[in-house]
């Protein structure tokens, strides 16, 4: 029989191998895509590969939230365990694209209830001013995952076989479901008496999911005109707005609107849509600007990002220790505002910034994520007792992965306009002057980039499509380009600038709200802080 402090460290080296490994996969398989669409084919339904995880992960958050908190945590950490696992063993069975696609939703599905339940559990046996220290660990072990996941990849792609990019979770995954069920020990059942809120569950599922799809294929796959995406976009005001009735009346609503009451509720989940909304989609840019500005690899390009992995764990830290003597807002403020600052800089890049300016810009961006996103999480989780901690915690997932697809979205739109304007303006006049240019494969190329400029940029700018282009039409085409490229993303990273100053502004509304002393700490865990 394992006493407590046993039982907790066992519990800790379950939640980390579970965060490495459903990381470690959002990484590891995009290395082996090339390999998997040549077995597979599918070409043209590629971006469904990573669009079906996305949609399903982000869906069944807020409800593993609740049902966290109804029937506990391990059987719902274990479960996402078991069903990712499921998801990755199909996924490796694949005999074609399709079948892929369905079988990463599913994997997607394990994936979204195991990543808020693990914050949950570390907010259930840590008290508050603890909380941050292992959320930095945590964030390392992403960290960790996102460096060693593409060269894992390849490793099994060269030398093995795509499929084992997803078997790889399956023994992993059996070591983290067994430590977690069995750290797990003494776990106190929050409701006595369960009610599911299925009409909530559904009108959520089917708002989200025609809310993403939208989104996603906006702009892309089809206008944002067409029936097809105002048609989505209709469907999910619709079934979003039946939610939120819903959820005014249910007894145990999935996520009940009374929780925005609380301010410090209310107020985190704003800040951390804004990160969304300005960081995910600022960071898609980023390696376009790198790649095709600076003219590094794509190798180059991925290790580029890794020094703002490292400032973002070292802040993320150093904020947990702050956090019981600065307050919530001080570190919102600050985490925003620095952000603020890095975008900026961001912004001032142009065809003359080396890979070291960029790397430098890049640490201040990780620098203000570290203050801000753990706190995110304290914050919600201070505020409410043991039994709502589950769906408060996963809220702040949910509204910053709402925010982060929609911020691609946003940002992208921003993109494509601002690009088809200087390219008009000074790529497009010196290319007429060339009539050899407009026709073939290139003339094809020049006319997609009226409608999909980031195509001519991705295009024009990877080694394959240069080889093929004579030098010295790159002499005349290049350097025009790449200063289109840079005045564009000069436009994009300043409107994610903008975004973080209105979440200065917003983080100013918290108050002076911050954690409480460590006695007054509740845990579900049977007495696992006094083993601390």
């Amino acid at each position: 029989m394992m006493n407590t402090g046993s039982r907790r460290n066992l519990l800790i080296a379950g939640l980390l191998l579970g965060m490495f490994f459903s990381s470690l996969d959002q990484t590891i398989v995009g290395t082996a895509m090339p390999r998997i669409i040549g077995e597979l084919g599918g070409l043209d339904i590629l971006a469904w590969v990573t669009t079906a995880y996305m949609l399903s992960s982000t869906t069944v958050v807020p409800i593993a939230g609740k049902l966290a908190d109804l029937y506990g945590r391990r059987i719902l950490y274990v479960a996402g365990i078991l069903v990712f696992m499921s998801g990755s063993a199909l996924c490796g069975t694949s005999q074609n694209m399709t079948e892929l696609i369905i079988y990463r939703g599913l994997q997607g599905l394990g994936g979204g209830i195991m990543m808020p339940m693990a914050m949950t559990i570390v907010g259930d046996i840590f008290p508050p001013e603890k909380r941050g220290k292992w959320q930095g660990v945590m964030g390392a072990v992403f960290g960790l995952s996102s460096i060693i996941g593409p060269t894992i990849g390849g490793w099994f792609v060269d030398y093995a076989t795509w499929r084992w990019v997803f078997y790889i979770n399956l023994p992993v995954g059996m070591v983290a479901a067994v430590a977690i069920f069995s750290g797990l020990q003494g776990e106190k059942r929050l409701k006595d008496k369960v009610v599911i809120d299925y009409w909530g569950a559904i009108t959520l599922v089917i708002g989200v999911v025609s809310l993403l799809l939208g989104l996603s294929l906006g702009g892309k796959d089809y206008p944002w005109g067409s029936w097809q995406i105002l048609g989505l976009l209709g469907l999910a005001f619709i079934f979003l707005l039946a939610f939120v009735f819903i959820e005014r009346k249910a007894e145990e609503p999935i996520l009940s609107l009374d929780l925005f009451r609380n301010r410090v509720f209310a107020i985190t989940n704003i800040v951390g849509f804004l990160l969304g909304l300005g960081m995910f989609g600022a960071i898609m840019f980023l390696p376009l600007f790198l790649q095709g500005v600076v003219g590094v690899s794509a190798t180059q390009s991925g290790n580029t990002m890794i020094p703002m992995m490292f400032a973002m764990m070292i802040t993320s830290m150093l904020g947990g220790q702050l956090i019981s003597k600065a307050g919530f807002r001080t570190l919102f403020v600050a985490g925003t505002g620095i952000m603020t600052v890095g975008f900026y800089r961001l912004s001032a890049m142009t065809v003359h910034t080396t890979q070291l300016g960029a790397i430098a810009n890049i640490v201040v961006l990780g620098i203000g994520m570290g203050f801000v996103m753990p706190t995110l999480t304290i914050a919600v989780q201070q505020a409410f007792p043991p039994e709502q901690r589950g769906v408060a915690t996963s809220a702040t997932q949910f509204f910053r992965s709402i925010g982060g697809t929609l911020g691609m979205t946003v940002l992208g739109v921003v993109m494509n306009h601002q690009s088809v304007k200087i390219l008009e303006r000074d790529f497009f006049p010196i290319v007429q002057q060339i009539p050899a240019m407009q026709a073939g494969p290139f003339g094809n190329m020049l006319a997609k980039a009226q409608s999909d400029p980031q195509g001519l940029f991705n295009a024009l700018l990877s080694p394959e499509t240069l080889n093929k282009i004579p030098v010295q039409w790159q002499q005349i085409l290049l350097p025009p380009l790449k200063v289109a490229l840079s005045d564009s993303l000069h436009v994009v990273f300043l409107v994610a600038a903008g975004i973080m100053v209105l979440g200065v502004f917003v983080s100013l509304l918290m108050g002076n709200e911050r954690i409480e002393p460590v006695k007054t700490n509740r845990t579900i865990l049977k007495d696992v802080n006094e083993s601390a």
